[in-house]
């Protein structure tokens, strides 16, 4: 009970209203962002994100406050289940810039009547926030009251309440205002609204035209993921611009083959089928930037899939924000997206300056290592990463790297000294602003917590080799067939790698999907590990072995499995003897 002789009060925090509601719960509070996807059972509303300091909590019912969402660009989708399964947070307060999460209330809102409040407040006042205190949301301010001032130290500014930001216009062109108007359709009508929202919160101006889409939206989370794309069908939608679709839940072709039950085989099918009707091409990879049709330098585009969001920004140099599930098929309906984030010239520059201390023949393992790490470090900034051209990283290191960093950080790219095409620019920014200053080094040390952690193995043994996420590029299917060539594969260790379909035609050409097979390799397609389950994991595998820093950190969570994290060779070895034996790798020993 509360001491009746305490003398209370309540205490108001102003925030921006991101989205309106008012609703009350107790506050779940942490000083680290979460990606709902991966890191919530959409189910239950349980954090289950192993390395998350809120894991085994329920958000449910809870007024969640957070710095932002992080990860994967599936959380809007993942957000949108929860609140249709009856487990989403009563409200989402957030202290940082947040769009991807923001956006899945904005369509469970708009498409299917249901919503909560979301709004942004001051970093300073997440101090003051404690899990457990009941509160309120209301009209962007969050209130706690009878607070007992004798054993509670708030310093929220109480009864200051800030004025709202006046209505922000943005201006549209005749084609943006005829969208609007309906004259191109229900869908576009719909899309344009919302597009509008998303870019009022960015802070944009004006839309900008985008030359082509990736769709991360046809990942199945659940029935919710269906019926927003059957609605959209059935409002005529069709896309403007060229658009190419991620990996699905399932091997789209051999889903019965693989054992997976109809209950999700047909609606992720189906899923995949209506993009298709919309004008999406069925390419199925989380790594567009395989493609064909990858963007050039500077090109302005829109993609989804937070990994191939980070290589396109930092490694081929094109423009894309980190377009969460929904947002990017709504530009892709429009052709418009908004001038802000990473698509403008101020949204590119490094926030954050990191040197990495020199290391002795680091092998693959590094680059996905390194990425986790630095993204830990850089939860919320844009980094500037110093000390790495000298080992000349491949673009498989680079898409490790890029999965990896986009994995731990909320950030759309990063900058590599003498490796990335920008860094140069980036480079003079920071000592323009006297950044490099306080640079932040990362040590030996630090790596090596950051490699205990990916690996969650307590036993030596190997069940399962997952190879491929994200998909295999064709370097490393040659790569992988002359590291099993003339070896022979444990018959009780699985080993699957997951690639995209057009790099399977072309792997298969050069004769690297024989030598596959031939070892034991089961190679899938269309799919990659964040989706496969069971049976495709077997119950009794239960120790899986990766090459993949971004698999690592999601594994444990969604299929409930401990992990090993290690090299690419060491994995083909361990496929080999059934047993990995953990270990620093020598660079870090």
């Amino acid at each position: 009970m509360r001491n009746n002789n305490a003398q209370t009060q309540q205490s108001c925090i102003a925030g921006t209203v991101l989205v309106e509601g008012r609703s009350t719960g107790e506050l779940l509070v942490s000083h680290v962002g979460i990606s709902f996807w991966g890191g919530i059972d959409t189910e239950t509303g349980v954090v289950i994100d192993e390395h998350h300091p809120l894991k085994h909590n329920n958000v449910k019912d809870k007024i969640l406050v957070i710095p932002s969402g992080r990860g994967s660009c599936s959380g809007s989708g993942a957000l949108l289940e929860l609140i249709l399964n009856d487990c989403a947070p009563a409200a989402l307060v957030f202290t940082e810039a947040e769009d991807i999460l923001t956006l899945g209330v904005l369509v469970a809102q708009e498409m299917f009547d249901r919503t909560l409040p979301v709004i942004r407040i001051e970093h300073n006042d997440l101090g003051a926030l404690k899990t457990g205190i009941r509160a309120e949301v209301d009209n962007g301010v969050l209130t706690l009251p009878e607070i007992d001032n004798r054993s509670n130290s708030l310093d929220i500014n109480a009864a200051k309440i800030t004025e709202r930001h006046a209505a922000q216009t943005i201006e549209l062109s005749k084609n943006d205002q005829d969208m609007l108007n309906g004259m191109y359709g229900d869908a576009a009508k719909m899309a344009m609204e919302i597009l509008l929202c998303i870019a009022k919160i960015q802070g944009a101006s004006k839309l900008i035209d985008v030359t082509q889409a990736h769709i991360d939206a046809c990942i199945y989370h659940g029935p919710s993921s269906l019926a927003f794309a059957q609605a959209l069908v059935k409002r005529g939608a069709k896309v403007r611009i060229p658009t190419t679709l991620n990996a699905i839940s399932i091997d789209e072709r051999r889903w019965r083959e693989h054992g997976i039950s109809e209950n999700l085989g047909q609606p992720a099918s189906q899923l995949g089928y209506a993009f298709m009707e919309m004008g999406a091409k069925p390419s199925f990879t989380c790594a567009p930037y395989l493609l064909n049709t990858a963007p050039e330098f500077s090109e302005q585009i829109v993609w989804a899939e937070s990994n191939a969001v980070m290589f396109a920004n930092s490694v081929i140099g094109a423009r894309t924000q980190k377009y969460p599930d929904f947002l990017d098929i709504f530009i892709a309906l429009t052709g418009r997206a908004p001038a802000a984030g990473s698509h403008m010239d101020d949204g590119r520059l490094p926030t954050l300056c990191i040197r990495v201390d020199p290391l002795t023949e680091p092998d693959d393992a590094f680059w996905p290592l390194l990425g986790y790490h630095i993204g830990l470090v850089a939860a919320n900034d844009l980094p500037m990463i110093y000390g790495l051209d000298g080992y000349h990283p491949s673009l498989d290191d680079l898409k490790a790297f890029s999965a990896a960093f986009a994995t731990s950080s909320s950030a759309a790219m990063f900058h590599m000294f003498g490796v990335t095409p920008e860094s140069n620019d980036a480079h003079s920014w920071c000592e323009k602003k006297a950044l490099i200053d306080n640079i932040h080094t990362i040590t030996k040390q630090a790596l090596t917590t950051s490699f205990n952690e990916l690996n969650t193995a307590k036993s030596n043994a190997v069940d399962m080799v997952c190879i491929g996420n994200p998909h295999l590029s064709l370097t490393e299917c040659e790569t992988l067939a002359r590291l099993v060539l003339n070896k022979k594969r444990d018959a009780n260790v699985r080993f699957i790698v997951t690639l995209g379909r057009e790099i399977h035609n072309e792997a298969a050409a050069h004769g690297y999907i024989d030598t596959l097979e031939r070892f034991g390799v089961e190679v899938i397609t269309d799919t990659c590990w964040c989706m496969i389950t069971e049976p495709v994991i077997p119950k009794n595998a239960t120790i899986l072995m990766t090459n993949s820093g971004k698999y690592a950190h999601y594994g444990p969570a969604l299929v409930q499995r401990d992990m090993h994290f290690a090299n690419l060779e060491s994995c083909v070895k361990a496929s080999c003897t059934g047993e990995h034996r953990r270990e620093l790798p020598m660079w870090l020993a």
